[in-house]
């Protein structure tokens, strides 16, 4: 949430945030309304594999209603980043709506990396995740010593040895400026995001 409201109101561009909830009860999109932003919310499903006719017609549904210069698209945890971007492809065929795809930013949880990678699944999941992001941006860095991070910055390193990567605080706003940038260096308008918005 920092890094949308950052991005609108001190670099004045117009961002839409995607969420992608699976559960019954919206939290994602409720945290983020509660902090003043307007969310289109796709529900029942991965954007990535189910949805990806839904994801057209939300993008182009937002062009129409709100005109963005950014979309953050927050899909669900165990979304492959891949698939997303062949979901947004498959979708630009549907609309007139001109979509360039910006980095995929994956969200690391620095704190709970080790509960995270001991389920098999979930381990996976995270794995290829990292194998298909832009950029990595740790998280929790301000719970965490430097040998936490060190340890996650080689446990990111083994599975992609080329990922920028980065440190954040969503909490303290540490690392959000950077993020911000790097989200708007990028020509594109769509920014995949992985992990829970900071």
């Amino acid at each position: 949430m920092p890094i949308s409201k950052k991005i609108s109101s001190e670099h004045k561009k117009r961002v839409a945030i995607i969420v992608n909830e699976i559960g019954d009860v919206p939290v994602d999109a409720r945290v983020l309304e509660l902090g003043g932003l307007r969310v289109k919310e796709i529900a029942g499903g991965c954007i990535c594999c189910e949805l990806s006719g839904n994801l057209a017609r939300t993008l182009s549904e937002l062009a129409d209603m709100f005109g963005p210069d950014i979309v953050l698209i927050e899909p669900t945890g165990v979304a492959i980043p891949d698939q997303v971007k062949v979901a947004i492809g498959a979708g630009q065929r549907d609309t007139t709506v001109r979509i360039d795809v910006g980095p995929v930013i994956v969200i690391y949880d620095a704190f709970r990396i080790d509960e995270l990678l001991s389920n098999e699944t979930v381990n996976n999941f995270i794995n290829r995740q990292i194998l298909n992001a832009d950029v990595v941006a740790i998280n929790k860095v301000d719970l965490v010593d430097e040998a936490r991070i060190q340890y996650c910055e080689n446990k990111i390193r083994e599975t992609n040895p080329n990922v920028r990567m980065m440190r954040l605080s969503a909490l303290k706003g540490e690392g959000i400026d950077e993020l911000t940038r790097i989200i708007e260096e990028e020509e594109g308008t769509a920014t995949i995001r992985l992990g829970a918005l900071p």
